[in-house]
């Protein structure tokens, strides 16, 4: 009986990975839209007024709501309500890996066409700006790498009576590789990058 219940718990559906539950979930849409007959990438340059990231390059998206249905869901509400195109006009073609840069963010990327015909007005508390890049540009032009050292760095209140080795316990130090994509006056680098490169890699 007792093995039978563990049995059942693990043919349940079970979380993408251990903390996902409490990670924040967002999801973002990787926008391809028609220049003259040539297939685009488009880009947001964040607001140079918000909080966070201001003047950033990303994709449209953001935090997954209770309120969405899915990821999917959500990515094309945050398109909506970022570059006012009505969601009608967003054709999800399918959803790429998902990326956990961290263990408490999960980003669900999704490609979509859109029609920037029916890009009428952009949230300006949001969007400082929009571009392009061809599609053909991106896999001609490789993105180069910076790698950056990450070292723990427990608080002062750290239980280190209670580890082997105490205060002289070997932390592991990792290594963060920033993708970095320049393109005429705009920089693209960090968690866009890294989920353009997958995209690009994904088509060649």
């Amino acid at each position: 009986m007792f093995l039978e219940k563990i049995k059942n718990g693990l043919n349940h559906n079970q979380p993408l990975f251990i903390g996902e539950e409490t990670a924040m979930r967002a999801a973002v849409l990787i926008p391809l839209v028609q220049v003259d007959g040539e297939w685009h990438v488009l880009f947001e340059v964040r607001s140079l007024t918000m909080r966070k990231q201001p003047g950033d390059i990303s994709f449209p998206g953001g935090r997954i709501d209770l309120t969405d249905a899915s990821p999917m869901d959500a990515a094309v509400r945050e398109t909506h309500e970022e570059l006012g195109i009505d969601p009608s006009n967003i054709h999800v073609l399918g959803q790429m890996s998902v990326f956990i840069p961290t263990s408490s963010l999960v980003v669900y990327p999704f490609v979509a066409t859109i029609d920037n015909h029916h890009i009428h007005s952009l949230n300006k508390d949001e969007v400082e700006e929009i571009f392009t890049i061809p599609v053909k540009w991106l896999l001609e032009h490789k993105p180069y790498v910076h790698m950056v050292p990450v070292q723990p760095m427990p608080q002062n209140d750290f239980p280190y009576d209670k580890i082997a080795n105490g205060t002289e316990y070997q932390w592991r130090s990792r290594v963060i590789e920033e993708w970095f994509y320049d393109y005429e006056q705009y920089t693209i680098w960090g968690l866009t990058a890294r989920i353009l490169k997958h995209f690009i890699e994904t088509i060649k």
